[in-house]
């Protein structure tokens, strides 16, 4: 597999111009599959504007001045992806990663108390030795909970870079939700159904606006309000 990518051929997730140069800094393998997430290079320098050129990315992360989900950032290849959390701490200013309506990831910028957590959906559910329950999450988390009154499609409100589990947002029915990919993608929704299919088919979550999607698609932000501040409302 190569180690580099084309700006024509970059995931159309990624909102950035197409026909400037004719290269562009490819993921390094994370988290996030390299169609969901976009590089920390790529994030400060053609979205942020906060520099020019590669090497002044590479500056930033040796002097220790960018924060990833709380975390410092040392790879300007690492992913960021859905709900991630990039913070500017000598600036304070921070931005956590949304859909849009068109389908491309966007930043938000948040205030600083809204930084220190984040929100992750539960993927699959493992029982390791001596009885806990391992939590998977979209993000690459893995969480150990002693007891296990979790689902999957629920979603964790987590502080980073901790893991402390704050809430959770279950998908049922009166949930709000944002729509992750298909003809409605960006969109949110007020969860009014949850079907559990016994064939191979994808379980389908049908909403009280009359539309419906899979369950994949299907991300809940809060319980009765979206949590977290959408680009409609407050894009870069």
């Amino acid at each position: 597999m190569s180690n580099e990518m084309k700006r024509l051929t970059a995931p159309r997730s990624w909102p950035v111009k197409r026909k400037t140069s004719a290269w562009i800094t490819k993921p390094s393998p994370g988290a996030h599959a390299i169609e969901e997430s976009i590089p920390v290079n790529v994030v400060l320098r053609d979205l942020l504007h906060l520099c020019q050129t590669a090497q002044e990315v590479r500056q930033m992360l040796h002097d220790k001045l960018v924060l990833v989900d709380g975390k410092v950032a040392t790879n300007l290849k690492q992913g960021l992806g859905l709900m991630d959390v990039l913070s500017l701490p000598k600036i304070d200013t921070h931005y956590r990663v949304v859909m849009d309506r068109r389908g491309k990831l966007q930043l938000v910028q948040v205030p600083g108390a809204k930084a220190s957590w984040k929100l992750c959906r539960i993927e699959d559910k493992t029982t390791v030795p001596g009885g806990k329950t391992q939590l998977n999450l979209h993000d690459g988390r893995n969480i150990l909970v002693e007891k296990d009154g979790y689902k999957t499609g629920d979603v964790l409100k987590i502080e980073v870079p901790s893991q402390k589990i704050l809430d959770v947002y279950r998908l049922d029915k009166g949930s709000m939700a944002l729509i992750t990919s298909g003809s409605h993608v960006g969109e949110t929704a007020t969860v009014d159904e949850y079907t559990v299919t016994r064939l191979s088919a994808d379980n389908l979550v049908k909403f009280t606006n009359g539309t419906s999607t899979i369950k994949s698609n299907v991300f809940v932000v809060g319980a009765k309000g979206s949590e977290v501040e959408l680009p409609e409302e407050a894009a870069i």
